[in-house]
């Protein structure tokens, strides 16, 4: 999600592999969300990427995108397939064997939306231990899906309980970038595990944040409290703030699942 300068530095720096990102989904237009994704494409293409990437984003972005290639006269190993996304709408963008990811319209100064991330339903999981030897690769298929084993006849073999746990349990991660106080999004990310929203100001700036198209720290609060999310990320720091806890203990008066998305910090959902 979003694509600084110097994402590809940070990439290295805590040992992910740019070559397995396969969809990179973009916000909006203003520079700090966008910048370093020229360097990186062109990183991934130096470093002998043939697989396509899916790049979602508003429109311009792929204008943006093919004019500095154009210009370069460079022409990468990959093919990028450009989705441009209707920031004004809230619907699915893309969608795999996995997630779901749907768009959620922002109120900011150009158009921007944010991403959600809802896992879809896991599979049961087996229990190896109690699995006879002579089980088919079909009937564990069936097992997962949550079916029962029947013979030929139709007469109960194996009743799916006794051999599979149950699903563990689907996450759901909502991303919410660049925008102003605005409950319309509410319904839209309601009940996420795990929220990210702009605090880019603390509320002595509330004027501020709203001729900006930002939110303060207790705005962010209030939406997650409506919401009834589990946890709270804040993230987007006006670099007036020298000292970030104000703005988490800020947030905390609202909504007590407050943290601060500190560059290296991870905030793990899968237990």
């Amino acid at each position: 999600m979003d694509c600084g300068e110097a994402t590809q530095l940070q990439l290295k720096r805590y040992k992910l592999r740019a070559q397995r990102i396969n969809n990179i989904f973009i916000s909006h237009l203003h520079g700090d969300h966008y910048l370093g994704l020229m360097g990186l494409l062109s990183t991934m293409h130096l470093m002998g990427r043939s697989q396509k990437l899916n790049l979602y984003g508003p429109k311009g972005l792929s204008e943006i995108i093919t004019m500095q290639l154009k210009y370069s006269q460079t022409v990468f190993n990959y093919d990028i397939n450009f989705v441009e996304v209707d920031t004004t709408q809230n619907k699915v963008v893309h969608e795999d064997n996995f997630v779901q990811v749907y768009s959620i319209p922002l109120n900011h100064r150009i158009p921007c939306c944010g991403y959600l991330f809802a896992e879809k339903k896991k599979n049961r999981r087996i229990k190896k231990e109690v699995l006879p030897n002579d089980f088919s690769i079909r009937n564990i298929i069936r097992l997962k899906h949550g079916e029962d084993i029947l013979d030929e006849e139709g007469n109960l073999l194996y009743k799916n309980a006794a051999l599979t746990l149950p699903a563990r349990k689907s996450y759901s991660y909502a991303f919410c970038s660049d925008t102003k106080y605005d409950e319309s999004i509410v319904p839209m990310i309601k009940g996420v595990d795990l929220l990210y929203h702009e605090a880019t100001f603390l509320e002595e700036h509330a004027d501020r944040a709203g001729n900006t198209y930002h939110s303060t720290a207790k705005e962010a609060a209030t939406i997650a409290k409506k919401a009834k999310v589990g946890k709270l990320i804040l993230g987007h720091f006006s670099v007036r703030y020298k000292e970030l806890e104000p703005i988490r203990d800020e947030a905390q008066t609202v909504f007590e699942n407050s943290e601060l998305a500190l560059e290296g910090e991870e905030f793990i959902l899968d237990a």
